[in-house]
This record gives structure tokens, C-alpha cells and sequence, in this order.
């Protein structure tokens, strides 16, 4: 996507890979609307720690670091003992699997990486391998997000109202993205809509990300509180919904994705409006049986009891220096605790397509086509 900084417009991948560094390089997404800064992770458990923490967030993007921090991990190893090389790799793969739990992509990820590096016969082999299938991973992304816009883009008529929930935009992945990449898709083709994006709390990365997204990419758009979008679906202000996924169930086509998804596809069916959820393949789980399965990510409490915001009334716009008085501040009763699951399964009834790279299906024909789709 481009960026605009001091008036400049640049092209930026959500990660990329420094060769000569051995870093992985990553949008610190927290620090937007406020400040773009690009900074690295210098190993494989800074690579994790920055998932974790949510410098990097989204789907097809922690998918795409997993990618490039497996290699990164690999390149770290020092000798040419290949069973010990083995045991080094998965140490890295088990530390990057577990800094965010209901995502399937990383794991995904990883594992087409360490298919790859299977045809090197020495560690030097599988380390140059390791890298190669990261750089195509994220290659591959970026295909098949530009894929869900071609078949997702028909779905956005001129004057349409679209809402969509956190992220799923370029940000989410190594560019383009899942959810807005029909939107960009329509909007290259000449079409005007208007797009309503849930704040999504407790992070708010609808508020901060989608909406910065948009922003750039000149969209017209407005925030919306969560709690709004009932009260616009009752009165005809909203046409289509398309969201995300963390993680897409290729046997049942339930669907894991930001905590509130839920909500919004039982008020959809409620009032008539269609419900699309967009995905790389990359995101399909085909192993779980049943949404009861996914591990649910529980974050911490201070997500739900207080705020991340910029002091003394910055201006809105991307600054390229340090944060202006980026600051915490607590919001609820200072004696209360809170419950804080990260993410909410959707049942498939309330599906009404999955937008692939391969086209829009119904999420029972993800297993039919498993053969088609990776599975």
C-alpha cells in the first residue's frame, strides 16, 4: 500500500526481510494513526515477542513474520550437524507458534517454510531454502489478497454502505488485504461507497488502522462505536458486511475472528444483510472439528479497563518522528477486574459467502473443494 509521510508517497510491505542484518522488518502498528516507524526484530524471540505484543497484528502478517522468523531463527545456527540443526529449528518453531495461539496462519506458514527446507540435504541447504519459502510465503499473500479483490470487488456497488470489523486491511497482511481488498478493488474501478468502520474495542484497531487505511487510500469512511452498527442495520444504512478471519474451519466453515464478528453476523441476519468473511488460503484450518476447538487467546485485563490515546490534542496524520505523549489511561472503576477474550467463533448458517482467492464460496464447500483449496 502507499503511504504518504511529509507529503511523500511511498510503497511499504507490512513485513519484509533484511538479508544482511538477519532482522526482520515490521510496521509498529501501535504507535498508529500518530507515528509511522518501521523497526526490526533482531532474532527469532523478538520476532515472537513482536506478534505477541501485537507490533505486527493480523492474520496474513504474523503469518508472513512467522515465515521470515523460522529462517531468521534458522540462519542464527552455527555448525553443520544437521540433526542438531533439526532440534534448533523447532525450538524456533515452537516459541513462534505460541505467541499467538488462534491464528492459524503462522503455523501454516511454518510449516510450508519446513516443507521446503526438507530438499536441503546440509544446513547450509536448508537454511537458503528456509529463506526462499518465507520470501514466497509472503509473495504468495500478496497474490492472494489481490485474488479475494478481483472476485470480492462485485459484491461493492456505487453507493453502497459497507461495514467492516478491525483490521483485515493491508496492515492484517503483506499488503492489500482480505476484507479491503474488494473495497480497493471496487474503488479502482471507479466506484464511490461509504464504509463504517467498528471501532473495535478493546484495541480499537477499526478506529486506528482501518480508518488510517482508508484514509490514505482517500475511501470515504466513518468510525462507528461497536454498539452503532444495530441501530444503522435497523435503519437501511447498512448494505454488506465483509470481515476477516484468524482462522477459517475448512470442515465446518466457522469462522474464528476478532472478538465482536459474532455479534455483527447475528444482527446481520437479523435485518436481511449479507455476511462475507474474506481469506487467504493460508488461513484455513483443515484439521479442528468444531469452533468449541479453537483456542480462544485471553488477553490482559488492561485492554478492556482502560485506553491508548495522544496527549495535549495532537493533529490527525502520520508523523514520521517519535509518538506525541502516546499515553495509557484508565477508564473503569480503579477496583474492578475484566475478562478480555481476543476473539469470537461465527456459526456457518450466519455466513452468507467465504471470498477466496479461488472465488466466493459457501462456507460448506470449502471441504468439498479441500483439494482445490490446500487441504
Amino acid at each position: 500500500m502507499n503511504v504518504t509521510v511529509h507529503g511523500r508517497t511511498h510503497h511499504y510491505r507490512t513485513v519484509t526481510f533484511d538479508v544482511r542484518a538477519n532482522a526482520v522488518l515490521l510496521i509498529e502498528q501501535r504507535l498508529l494513526p500518530h507515528e509511522f516507524r518501521i523497526v526490526p526484530a533482531r532474532d527469532f524471540r523478538q520476532t515472537a515477542r513482536a506478534i505477541k505484543d501485537m507490533i505486527v497484528r493480523g492474520a496474513g502478517a504474523i503469518g508472513a513474520t512467522a515465515a521470515y522468523g523460522l529462517a531468521q531463527g534458522a540462519h542464527t545456527f552455527r555448525g553443520r550437524d544437521v540433526a542438531r540443526f533439526q532440534a534448533h529449528v523447532e525450538t524456533v518453531y515452537a516459541t513462534l507458534k505460541a505467541a499467538r495461539p488462534t491464528a492459524v496462519d503462522p503455523v501454516n506458514a511454518m510449516n510450508y517454510v519446513r516443507a521446503a527446507m526438507r530438499a536441503g540435504e546440509t544446513v547450509e541447504e536448508q537454511q537458503a531454502l528456509a529463506l526462499a519459502a518465507a520470501e514466497e510465503f509472503a509473495n504468495e499473500d500478496v497474490r492472494h489478497c489481490e485474488a479475494i479483490g478481483q472476485h470480492g470487488a462485485k459484491l461493492i456497488r456505487s453507493g453502497m454502505n459497507v461495514l467492516t470489523h478491525c483490521n483485515a486491511g493491508w496492515l492484517a497482511f503483506v499488503d492489500i488485504g482480505s476484507a479491503t481488498a474488494p473495497m480497493y478493488a471496487a474503488q479502482a474501478q471507479g466506484r464511490k461507497f461509504h464504509v463504517y468502520c467498528d471501532e473495535t474495542r478493546p484495541r480499537s484497531q477499526g478506529a486506528t488502522l482501518t480508518a488510517w487505511e482508508l484514509a490514505q487510500q482517500k475511501v470515504s469512511h466513518q468510525v462507528i462505536a461497536d454498539n452503532a452498527a444495530g441501530h444503522l442495520m435497523q435503519r437501511g444504512k447498512i448494505d454488506l458486511v465483509i470481515v476477516g478471519s484468524d482462522r477459517t474451519l475448512g470442515r465446518t466453515g466457522e469462522v474464528a475472528n476478532k472478538i465482536g464478528t459474532y455479534t455483527k453476523a447475528v444482527l446481520a441476519a437479523r435485518h436481511g444483510i449479507p455476511f462475507y468473511v474474506a481469506i487467504p488460503l493460508s488461513t484455513i484450518d483443515w484439521h479442528i472439528k468444531s469452533g468449541f476447538d479453537i483456542p480462544i487467546e485471553e488477553r490482559d485485563a488492561s485492554e478492556v479497563l482502560g485506553a491508548w490515546g495522544v496527549a495535549g490534542g495532537a493533529k490527525s496524520g502520520v508523523r514520521a518522528s517519535r509518538a506525541p505523549g502516546r499515553v495509557y489511561a484508565r477508564v473503569a472503576n480503579p477496583t474492578s477486574g475484566a475478562l478480555n477474550p481476543g476473539f469470537d467463533v461465527t456459526p456457518a448458517e450466519l455466513i452468507t459467502g467465504i471470498i477466496t482467492p479461488a472465488g466466493i464460496l459457501k462456507p460448506h464447500e470449502l471441504w468439498a473443494r479441500r483439494r482445490e483449496l490446500g487441504g
